[in-house]
Order: C-alpha cells, then structure tokens, then sequence
C-alpha cells in the first residue's frame, strides 16, 4: 500500500498548473490514505506516520511551486527568472538545476526564502551563494552575504587575568570529563597566576589585542561518542583532558574573549548555523577570531557550516596529538599518492595543526603544563627518595598482558615495584604478585607516590603522554624501551591510518631527544643484560626535580601569546620576488646586486644577507638558517643534527633560483612541481625542483635520491617553538 501512495506522490509531482488538476489529485491521495488499513502493527504504523507526514510536506511544497509559478507568469517576471548562460558563472545552470529537484532536502533553503521557484533559486544562488550573477530586477543596495565586508570593530587590549572562577562556570558539569579538567584547572591555579605576572613583566606590559575565541572540545561531544568520559574514574587515557585544560586555562589567563562549546548544539548556536543539515552559509560573518577544536569538532564544523567552512577555516587550529604531515593534509595529493587516510586532507595551512610535542616542526607546537615545584618541595623530595622504588606506568591491567615477565623480574630483583592499576573488586590477575598495587590514584596521591619512588618504568604504551613529564618533575628517573625497528603508520597497528609518517623510535621520542640522560634512559628491554645494566645504573644516580621550560605554566602561556599575535592564516601571503627586494640603508631603493644568503660565521649554514632588506615574517628572517640535507634525509632530520629546527613559514624565502645559487647548487633544469620533497635537488641528474603548491612545504618529506633545501632556524632555550627573536 506504501507503494501505491509513493506512485501517486509521483504522479502529484508531474503537477500542472491548474487548478482543477490539483484539487482532484489531492482528493485522489486522501481517497487511498483513507482506504489503507496498517492490520495494527505499531511499527509500521510509526513508519507510515512518518512517511505521510513527509508526503504532506511534498504536497504542500509542490502546491506552493505551483501558485508561486502561476504568479509569475500573472506578474511578468517568469522572463527575468530565466537561467543564465554566463562564461563568468559556469556553475550556475547546473546549481540551479541541482536545486530544483534538491531544495526540500535542507530545511535551510527555505530559511533563505526558497519556494520552489526559479526565481528563489537564482536569488539564493546569487545572493546567499555565489554561483549565479546578481539579478538586475533585484534591489542590491544590499550586497550579497559573501562579498558583505563587515567594518572592523575597533580593537581591544588583553589583560592578565588570574582569577579563574569565571573560566570554571563555563566549562560546565555533568560529565566526570569535566570535572577532571576543573580539578585540575584549580589545582594549578596559583602556579598560572604566577606565570601570568612574571609573562606581563616580560613583555613590559606591552599592546596584545583581545582576541574572540571559540573553544569546541568535538571529541567529548555525545555526537562523537564520547568515550572518555566514563574511563576517566577507570584507568582510561587522560592525556587530551590535561591538554584541553591547559588550553583554556592559558587562553583565559591571557585574557581573550571565550566561548566554550561541548556539544554540537551549542556549536550551531555559537557560529550562527541557519536551521538545517548544514548545507548553507552561515548568516552573518563569522563571530570569532580563532577557533579551537579537534579533528571531531572540525568534522561537525564541517557537517554544520556547510560552505562556510571554507570561507573561514583560516580562523581555525586543529588540536592534533601525533601530528598531521603536509602531504596527508592536501587532499588532491593524498589521494593520487597514497596518503590519504581517515583524518588529514583538509587542505589547512600544516601550522594550523596544533601537536602535544614538538615532534612535527610542520605544525604548531600546543603543549601542556605540569606541575612546577619550588626550591623547598625539591629538597624535600631529594631527601625523602626511596632509592629502591619503581613505579610502573600503565594504569590498565591490558597494558601489563604479554612479553613483560622478564623484564619485571629483573626489576624485581632490585627493587620494591608499585603499580596504580584499576580494578573494581578483585586485584588483576595480569599484575605479578610481588608487585603492590595500589589502584587508581587521585592527582595528588600519585604525585605524593612519584615524589618517594626513584624510578617512573614504562611498558612502551602508551605513546607520548604527560605522565613521563610529571615523574621527572617530581625527581624520577624514567625508564623507557627503544623500539627496533621504530614504530610508524607503515608497520605498526597504533599508527595506522594516522595522518603521518612519523617514525617512533621510543615511547616517548620527546623525552629521550629533548630531555635525556640522567633523566630519562632508553634501553632495548629485549635485551635483558643492557636493562639489568640500566637498573643498577639508574640505582646509582641521582638526579633532581626537572622541568622543561615549555611544560611550565609560563612557558606554555608564552608560546601561546606568540602564537596568537602574529600567526595570521587569513591574510594572503604577496609573492615572494627575489629581484623586488632592495639594499638597507640606500634611499632610492636600489636593487640588490649581492647574494641573498651568505655562510655564516663559524658555520656551515647560510643566513639571510644583512644589507638586503627584510621583508616582514613570522618568524623573522633574522632566524633563517639554510642548509642541504643529505640525501634520504628530511629537514626535520637535517636541521637538528646542526642544533636548529626545520621552520615551514620560511619555506617561500627559499624556494627560488637565488638559494640554489647561494648554495652553490649545479642546475642544469629547474623545474617548478607539485611534489613534497621540494624544493630540492638531484646531484646524479643534476636537477633541481622547485615547490609549486604552498601546501605542500613541508619538513618532513624525503627521498633517497634527493636532497632537500631546508629553512632551519634558531629556537630559544627550553622553548623550542619560538626563535630568539620570535616574542
């Protein structure tokens, strides 16, 4: 019978324009609604229900269409309805035609005052969107919504701010996510008060303007699934909690406009989302100046903003723990060379990527804090150590399953082994019996824990937490294993379909690299005579409280004021020309005639020429640092093993004929591609490539055959993100 119903819904679709026609057709679908029996089944009675309520929809939209067509033709304006054929606007026949068998499949259409008609097609489409040309009939004293320039609203000052009582209220309750995150906000309130006082005095309280910030934690949404939420009391990963704390706390205390959303509704309320799907533009220009979400939050960005989110994704910064590489960010490119994957490829700048470490230089280094200790709380730890205590990182009985035997019975051997494993009743069989369990801690008895034990030992899982950074801030040594081979997306499940191609070398590659002996030992635990060797090291050291400066409260507050201050993605960039640029200090103007870049003292690296003048970039050019890298190598790779780090925004000042030429590069073609590994060169062909989509700059890239041009630059001490003259 459903179908009997449809057919004629079909035939009503076929609607002439009169009026006879209509009134007999609709009595003909009312007679067989009439005669239909649901033989009382209370589910299909629940789906015809829906089903004809969608049919009364289409019948009213269809009669609308119908008196609003006879109206044209009575009024004369079905002729100024005609679809354009203009060269300028080749979309629009196909727009059009789209929207007429298309338009009742968003409700926003109709928002935007679409009936049906041809002429609301053309005026949505030109008017609300930007397919078709600007109707001549219609009044356009009013411009269009895309081309609206909106006055700039006059800037305004950003003060400190230390009091958090606000910040707390509008992170809101209801969920144990959440209130982890405000306990953990109080917790080190004083310690962002502090930070705040000693930044303002650094920056000799100087102009930062007030930015409005829109934070939208997608991943603790209900319509991601949110399955934080109920592991947070049960041993369930905590890491993207603590950053996203962090985050708000820094963003408040630097004294921004925010707005912190949680849930897909209150998204749609924040942007201004018409009634809908998603499918139309927003309303009105965007209400923010930045916008903070995660990979989740950007897909429901994407799902509710239709094509406004391109019109104003530079206004967003993508929380991004492992990391996303330019080749896996540029769609088109992924796709042809196999880099596409189930995150990535939205086409962002890669520095709108914020990272939890600073492992990917291609994207922007967020971070989080940890707890800092004063001179008093660090001698008390020194003298209350238990020399021969371990704690062992994994909270969740899993982590403890398979291959760990050995290795913990070496520990054994030396010393006393404490765990922080959940378990509801029963201790976890998969934890050995001499180890003591002491179940899932609070904050502040697991600090109380770390401050006593000597060693922090992980089991290689899991990847790059905080937890690392908090045991050697409370005076642990951590204990970590290498990986042979490293662990990547190309062998290794964790990683797989992971927007990088990023090798692991340990469980905490940060922490090995960056911090290093006496405070973190990397060991091969297969090899059980290099780990016992490790143990009775370790017994031997000692070692005090250690923080980097990047994880301190200050740190992480300066690194995020720099970033919004001079991180703009939504001005277009003018191109770089080499021969545009003039001499310092000569009043005409004159053009260079020397090199661009010159070797610099004591260095095998080259920097920028200083009688050329600058032109104005963040980082400046006074932290360019030009090298070759060998070849295979990245410039992540090449830039470090000189003590510098790989800098993507200087990749346009060097993707020309001129750094070629400084490097004394022999070319016999240069050609401009669209590959990640340029600009680089082949020395056997004696090709050079230069970088023909911005993109797809990118530090990380590599070939066997090639070897790259890479834009090092410096960094300040314990700040790794910021060049020396960066703030």
């Amino acid at each position: 019978m459903l179908e009997v119903i449809l057919k004629r819904m079909d035939s009503l679709s076929k609607l002439d324009n009169t009026t006879t026609n209509d009134a007999r057709r609709l009595d003909e679908l009312s007679s067989v609604i009439n005669r239909f029996q649901p033989a009382g089944l209370v589910e299909r009675i629940q789906a015809i229900a829906q089903n004809v309520s969608n049919m009364a929809i289409r019948v009213e939209q269809i009669l609308q269409n119908s008196v609003v067509q006879a109206k044209a033709v009575r009024d004369g304006t079905s002729s100024q309805c005609e679809v354009p054929r203009d060269p300028r606007f080749p979309e629009c026949p196909g727009k059009v035609d789209w929207m007429r068998s298309r338009w009742t499949s968003d409700p926003c259409y109709a928002f935007y005052g679409v009936d049906g008609s041809d002429c609301s097609f053309l005026i949505y489409l030109s008017e609300v969107e930007w397919f078709c040309p600007p109707l001549t009939w219609r009044n356009h004293s009013s411009p269009p919504t895309q081309y609206v320039q909106q006055p700039k609203a006059p800037k305004r000052q950003a003060a400190f701010r230390t009091d958090l009582s606000v910040l707390l209220d509008q992170v809101g309750t209801g969920k144990e996510s959440l209130s982890f995150m405000k306990r953990r906000i109080r917790r080190l309130a004083q310690q962002w008060a502090t930070a705040a006082n000693r930044l303002d005095t650094k920056l000799e309280q100087r102009w930062r303007d007030q930015k409005k910030i829109l934070v939208h934690v997608g991943f603790l949404t209900e319509e991601s699934g949110d399955v934080f939420s109920p592991k947070v009391l049960k041993g369930g990963p905590l890491g993207e909690m603590v950053q996203w704390a962090d985050i708000l706390t820094a963003l408040h205390v630097l004294g921004h406009n925010l707005k912190i959303s949680m849930s897909v509704k209150e998204l749609q309320g924040f942007l201004g989302v018409p009634p809908g799907r998603g499918s139309c533009p927003l309303t009105g220009p965007l209400p923010f100046d930045l916008i903070y979400t995660d990979y989740h939050g950007l897909q429901q960005m994407k799902q509710h903003m239709g094509l406004s989110l391109k019109k104003h994704k530079c206004h967003i910064r993508v929380i991004d723990t492992f990391g996303t590489e330019p080749a896996y960010n540029h769609e088109e490119y992924a796709t042809l060379h196999g880099y596409r994957t189930n995150w990535g490829y939205w086409n962002l700048n890669a520095r709108q990527y914020m990272t939890m470490f600073p492992h990917t230089p291609d994207n922007s280094f967020m971070g989080f804090v940890s707890e800092e200790l004063n001179e008093t709380e660090k001698r008390s730890i020194q003298q209350n150590k238990v020399n021969n205590m371990a704690v062992v990182y994994g909270k969740e009985a899993s982590m403890w399953k398979q291959g760990k035997d050995g290795f913990l019975q070496i520990l054994h051997r030396y010393m006393e082994v404490h765990g922080t494993v959940y378990y509801e009743t029963q201790r976890p069989p998969e934890v050995p019996a001499f180890v003591k369990n002491h179940g899932l801690l609070p904050q502040h008895e697991l600090q109380q824990l770390l401050r006593k034990a000597k060693l922090f030992i992980g089991f290689g899982f899991p990847y790059e937490g905080p937890a690392p950074l908090e045991a050697i801030a409370n005076g642990c040594i951590f204990l970590q294993p290498k990986f042979h081979p490293p662990h990547s997306s190309l062998n290794h499940e964790f990683f797989r379909g992971k927007p990088t191609s990023r090798e692991v070398s340990s469980q905490h590659p940060y922490a090995e690299q960056y911090i290093g002996r006496p405070h973190v030992v990397t060991v091969d635990y297969n090899n059980s005579l290099e780990f016992d060797s490790a143990i009775r090291e370790i017994m031997r050291t000692k070692v005090e409280p250690y923080l980097p400066y990047e994880y301190t409260c200050e740190g992480m507050l300066e690194r995020v004021h720099a970033y919004i201050q001079n991180q703009d993605f939504c001005s277009p960039e003018s191109p770089f020309i080499p021969a545009n640029l003039s001499r310092q200090g000569s009043a005409g103007g004159g053009r260079i005639t020397g090199p661009l870049f010159v070797t610099l003292p004591n260095s095998t690296t080259f920097g920028w020429a200083p009688n050329v003048t600058a032109p104005p970039a963040w980082p400046p050019l006074s932290s360019l640092r030009l090298l070759v890298s060998q070849e295979g190598q990245s410039c992540v790779e090449a830039c470090q093993s000189v003590g510098f780090i790989c800098e993507p925004a200087h990749f346009r000042f060097i993707n020309n004929k001129e750094a070629l030429h400084g490097l004394e590069v022999q070319c016999e073609v240069v050609d401009s591609e669209i590959n990640h590994i340029l600009p680089a060169f082949s020395v056997v062909r004696r090709e050079c490539g230069l970088q023909q989509e911005p993109l797809l700059f990118s530090c990380a890239g590599h070939s066997p055959k090639y070897r790259r041009i890479c834009p090092c630059r410096d960094f300040r001490r314990g700040q790794v993100a910021l060049c020396i003259d960066c703030l």
